[in-house]
């Protein structure tokens, strides 16, 4: 008894690695037609294809092209990844497993790019199952999009299942913008030449106090020698003043709220930009100011890029870019960490962004 069970063992992992071999697990097609490719092995039958994938054998036939009368043995089948079949929100049946399926990751593709083809699964959820950043991709790279969801008594393939998967990051809640009232904002009497990282104030909701504003109109006075060095820096300023808000504004949303808002097809500063062939992509912020929604004049905040430099950033889930010049390096503040830009509100509204973070390219 002890030899025929050894035995049935033995021939469930060599059917197991036999089923591997047969398909890499290697995600083909794209959002919404995503599906796996098998490969037909001697005396494999419609019904037995279907049990590995947990897919129904005319599902397979359809999408292959092919009547369901024969098999032959080479031949590749294209495997459906349905809601039946396919998770990416960790949710499964009791008598399931999750088996993880893969994408390679192409020549100077990035997260984004990977995400949208692989039903928006998102770009924060695509870091985390697979332990890599954007900054960190590398052609060639096998990455994990999706789990299969097989039968455990069914397919060979639950051998290497597991049971539990990181649930995907919701996307951040968009927050409302409060009435004007209730969000004390101080302004610089003076006019300012160009938004200064060090003016750009923390968005966390906080009560501010009278006394509290009083101190701020100090501090701001304090500052008004330094724009001197500012315009040394940068060049000839525009004319454009901006405003600086406190730290109890609302959390990072466009000043402007007329919905008309339809930008200045790229910016004042589209002109005078010229690519040296550099890119970088990444989570862009938003940070207030008054300048751009009249006059088209956007700013960025970026390290490693000279002051002055104007740059080309494409929102690609708008299909929008748009042209800014960068003020400085990214504030040393809590909410700097994870950004690539920070963009003036009219640029990220000319974006079509809404939202806190929001997915860019950019290029310079």
């Amino acid at each position: 008894m002890l030899k025929i069970k050894g035995v049935l063992i033995i021939a469930f992992m060599l059917l197991t690695q036999l089923v591997w071999s047969q398909s890499d697990m290697t995600v083909q097609g794209s959002s919404p037609d995503l599906y796996l490719v098998h490969t037909v092995q001697p005396k494999e039958t419609w019904y037995a294809i279907g049990r590995i994938y947990n897919a129904q054998s005319k599902d397979i036939a359809a999408l292959s092209g092919v009547t369901m009368d024969k098999l032959n043995i080479g031949q590749q089948l294209k495997v459906p990844l349905t809601v039946k079949n396919f998770s990416q929100d960790g949710k499964r049946l009791a008598d399931e497993v999750f088996v993880p399926v893969f994408h390679i990751v192409q020549d100077k593709e990035w997260m984004y790019r990977i995400s949208q083809n692989h039903n928006k699964i998102p770009v924060e959820t695509l870091e985390k199952w697979n332990s890599v950043t954007n900054d960190q991709l590398q052609a060639g790279m096998k990455l994990v999009v999706g789990y299969l969801k097989v039968k455990t008594a069914h397919s060979p393939l639950a051998a290497g299942g597991i049971k539990k998967i990181v649930a995907p990051t919701a996307a951040p809640a968009v927050a409302a913008t409060k009435p004007a009232t209730e969000t004390p904002v101080v302004k610089n009497e003076k006019p300012a030449a160009e938004t200064k990282p060090s003016e750009i104030k923390s968005t966390e909701p906080k009560a501010v106090e009278p006394k509290q504003v009083e101190v701020k109109k100090e501090e701001l006075k304090k500052e008004e020698p330094r724009k001197e060095d500012a315009k040394k820096e940068i060049g000839t300023p525009p004319p454009a003043t901006e405003e600086k808000s406190s730290k109890a504004s609302a959390p990072v949303t466009p000043v402007n709220t007329d919905a008309s808002y339809t930008g200045y097809k790229g910016g004042y500063f589209r002109s005078g930009y010229s690519s040296v062939g550099k890119s970088t992509a990444g989570n862009a912020g938003i940070f207030r100011s008054t300048s751009g929604w009249k006059d088209g004049k956007y700013y960025a905040l970026m390290n490693n890029v000279p002051v002055g430099t104007i740059v080309k950033i494409t929102y690609n889930s708008t299909n929008k870019s748009v042209f800014a010049k960068v003020l400085g390096q990214l504030p040393d503040m809590r909410e700097s960490v994870g950004l690539t830009v920070r963009l003036s509100d009219a640029a990220a509204a000319e974006l079509g962004a809404e939202m806190g973070k929001f997915y860019v390219d950019v290029a310079y």
